[in-house]
């Protein structure tokens, strides 16, 4: 059974945040794909959700967390913006 962990604010969230949990060996899937085509640049509110195995949503649920609280590195983030991490 698959559990959802986490509600991406875009496509491109979504995307960056599978990836980033195949690389620490949680398969993760995306629900709502195929509806945000119709939105176009309006925000997918609640139509996407990062899906992983029951056995693995914690530790998904952690991951998500720290990327989310992550900061950029001293000398990393742009002169234009202080304090935001560009990826």
């Amino acid at each position: 059974m698959m559990q959802r962990v986490y509600e991406p604010g875009s496509l491109l969230e979504a995307q960056m945040l599978l990836g980033m949990l195949e690389s620490e060996g949680i398969v993760a899937h995306l629900a709502g794909r195929d509806l945000v085509g119709g939105m176009g640049e309006l925000p997918a509110m609640g139509l996407l959700g990062v899906l992983v195995d029951n056995d693995q949503a914690d530790y998904a649920r952690q991951l998500i967390g720290e990327y989310n609280a992550a900061l950029p590195m001293p000398g990393d983030e742009p002169d234009s913006v202080p304090g935001v991490l560009l990826c």
